[in-house]
């Protein structure tokens, strides 16, 4: 499948949509994939969130506007979606430095940021260990984070950090080895968007379980699927990082594979978590 072809659908949608609302449900259609993999792959490639690239481009466009134009500040706060000029002329000054009336100006300095398109580039100078597994459905036992997110406001994927130092502060851990299956040692951060309403993820802090739920916690069964598991080893976070960015950019285009609407699962060791050779594992949801 035209892999490539398919995100660089998507990212005309965005561009040819800059002044309506975006729909992430079209964008992940025509990227075939779910809208949270969609902006969880989109942030590994470009190094930059959705939301971030989508404001951005949004701006690019108003600053034309304004020194093309006599276009009103309120209308061009309404035509790129913003409620009120207010909202509007915070953003615009996020990226460009200047008001927007500053902006008409001649000989003043703005920022253009051009759109972007995934290509091929030669890469892969270190090995990635992986194998293909498809597994049957399974049961685990964890707490929750509930997440809103959408193309302008990311805040639910910088709240997984904060949610695993709180349970490690108030002893979670520990008591989710209590009742772990010996036979699926580990400890799963497991991320299940909702593929029929974007804006909403769940993230379980869990372990594969049959016993009864404790009291404050939750069961979710993780569906079959098949996955490409990599193995990864170093210092957290910076190794699991590292190894999430090269999967996407380097491994996925060539693989044959592409995302399948499965939770994206993490699999954590016992051990010293900043050791060098700390092992842990990235689950990728595939298909062909």
């Amino acid at each position: 499948m035209d892999w490539l072809g398919q995100l660089n659908d998507a990212l005309r949608y965005i561009e040819e949509n800059l002044d309506e609302q975006i729909d992430l449900n079209q964008v992940a259609k025509l990227a075939c994939c779910s809208s949270f993999h969609f902006q969880r792959m989109f942030s590994y490639m470009a190094n930059v969130p959705l939301s971030e690239y989508i404001r951005r481009r949004r701006m690019t466009q108003a600053a034309f506007d304004l020194q093309n134009s006599r276009v009103k500040v309120l209308d061009l706060s309404l035509r790129y979606g913003y409620d009120s000029p207010t909202a509007f002329n915070r953003a615009f000054q996020s990226v460009h430095g200047v008001s927007p009336s500053e902006a008409r100006k001649h000989g003043v300095t703005l920022k253009a940021y051009p759109p972007i398109r995934f290509k091929i580039t030669i890469r892969g100078e270190a090995e990635m260990n992986y194998r293909i597994e498809t597994k049957e459905s399974f049961r685990i036992v964890g707490v929750k984070l509930r997440a809103n997110w959408s193309p302008e406001k990311q805040e639910g994927f910088g709240e997984v950090p904060k949610f695993w130092a709180k349970h490690a502060q108030l002893g979670t851990i520990p008591q989710l080895c209590q009742i772990m299956d010996p036979k699926t040692p580990g400890i799963f951060g497991v991320s299940t968007g909702d593929w029929q309403h974007a804006g909403q993820f769940d993230y379980y802090i869990a372990v594969a379980s049959g016993q009864p739920v404790p009291e404050g916690m939750t069961a979710y069964e993780v569906p079959a699927c098949t996955w490409a598991i990599f193995e990864c080893r170093g210092a957290m976070p910076a190794a699991i990082q590292s190894l999430q960015q090269r999967i996407v950019t380097e491994w996925l285009p060539g693989s044959g594979y592409q995302y399948a609407n499965a939770p994206d699962i993490e699999l954590y060791s016992e051990g010293d978590q900043s050791s060098p050779d700390y092992t842990c594992w990235v689950w990728l949801p595939v298909q062909q």
